[in-house]
């Protein structure tokens, strides 16, 4: 099964996106993941796409299709794939369907989080990692015990840099620019799903387990 996750920032995509690829044996690929190694790597694509990342604008397409096609086209993507942050806009959409028809695939569906703004905020505001064992912390919801202090390892606590409130503001504005076409898109092939993403994962798995199942009945 070949399958999209869409939504803002901060939506809970990739939680999802680790507990269903370990439901339906798929490979999840996060463009964000992809490009936040390649950035701290310091590879030559990494140069090349931290400036966008630390102001929360978008990496320009041509770079982003060069990853995706790769990766998709890989031995490990060959029973099914879940998408995480790709497509990001119209274009991108467009050429990913291009690139599975030749491989004589498509997406079978498209899941859109659903999640208000304040949500996003405090998820992504209050984020914190580990820099030593790179376990995830969050001021609101999931404080360590002691500030700024892994409870695992006792190493230090940091803030990604676009983590930072007005780089998830503009990540957020961006977003919304870019994905209503995307939305449309997938709408009018009648593949579009959407979800309260705003719920425990467990019930979030579930909802879309059940939206994936019912598919196949």
């Amino acid at each position: 099964m070949n399958l999209v996750l869409l939504g803002p920032p901060g939506s809970g995509k990739g939680t999802l996106a680790k507990l269903l690829s370990s439901q339906l044996n798929i490979p999840h690929i996060s463009t964000g993941d992809i490009l936040r190694e390649e950035a701290e790597s310091g590879t030559s694509l990494g140069k090349k796409v931290k400036p966008f990342m630390e102001k929360g604008e978008l990496v320009p397409d041509q770079t982003i299709l060069e990853v995706m096609k790769e990766r998709i086209r890989s031995s490990e993507c060959q029973k099914g794939f879940l998408l995480d942050g790709f497509p990001r806009n119209f274009h991108q959409a467009l050429e990913l369907d291009d690139m599975l028809k030749n491989s004589t695939k498509s997406i079978d569906m498209v899941i859109k989080f659903d999640v208000s703004d304040d949500c996003v905020l405090k998820r992504l505001g209050g984020r914190l990692i580990c820099s030593g064992c790179g376990a995830d912390f969050n001021r609101y919801t999931k404080p360590p015990q002691k500030d700024l202090m892994c409870d695992f390892c006792g190493s230090q606590l940091y803030q990604r840099p676009d983590d930072a409130q007005e780089v998830i503001l503009n990540r957020l504005k961006v977003y919304k620019e870019q994905a209503m076409p995307v939305e449309k898109y997938y709408n009018n092939q009648g593949k579009l799903r959407r979800i309260n993403a705003e719920l425990d994962p467990s019930l979030i798995l579930k909802n879309v387990l059940n939206i994936l199942q019912s598919k196949k009945e």
